[in-house]
């Protein structure tokens, strides 16, 4: 069973204002893939993002999957507080989201959300971070990818051979 965690991003929904959609429907793709799921809502921001992801990974959490902050509004700032925190991206998840969106939405293209893994270290074991839009059409449209890939990832990222 995967450890994982849900990071919302959203100042609407860290204040109470707004119904976080995108988070519990991660959470449920999740559960229902067997993962031991995780959630919490932050505000968008560099900092927030870095150190919400930095307490998953303390937690335990092999896979943190993120949703909102990765469009072009000024406090969208996920992909930058994501790379504070990820040894080395893989930029071809990425790229592969975004193309995968573009089937449903013209919008896919402003995404500028990243994927990477940290290293493990100090008996702390490899993570796989992605980040997903905030909207639940892409979430929906994206998970399938991430469940994908994520055994292949944390197999390697624990000595695993291709």
């Amino acid at each position: 069973m995967v450890a994982s965690a849900v990071l919302t991003v959203s100042d609407r929904c860290a204040a109470g204002l707004a119904e976080d959609r995108s988070g519990p429907l991660l959470a449920q793709a999740l559960a229902a893939a067997g993962h031991m799921v995780t959630m919490r809502v932050v505000p968008d921001g560099e900092r927030s993002v870095a150190e919400a992801l930095q307490a998953a990974i303390a937690a335990g959490a092999r896979l943190i999957v993120t949703t909102g902050g990765t469009g072009v509004a000024p406090r969208d700032r996920t992909p930058e507080g994501t790379r504070l925190v990820v040894d080395r991206e893989l930029p071809g998840v990425a790229e592969s989201l975004r193309a995968d969106g573009l089937a449903a939405s013209p919008h896919a293209a402003l995404g500028r959300g990243i994927a990477g893994v940290i290293d493990s270290r100090e008996g702390q074991p490899g993570v796989f971070v992605v980040n997903l839009p905030g909207s639940p059409g892409a979430v929906r449209d994206g998970i399938g990818a991430v469940l994908a890939l994520v055994d292949h990832v944390l197999a390697q990222l624990d000595g695993g051979d291709h």
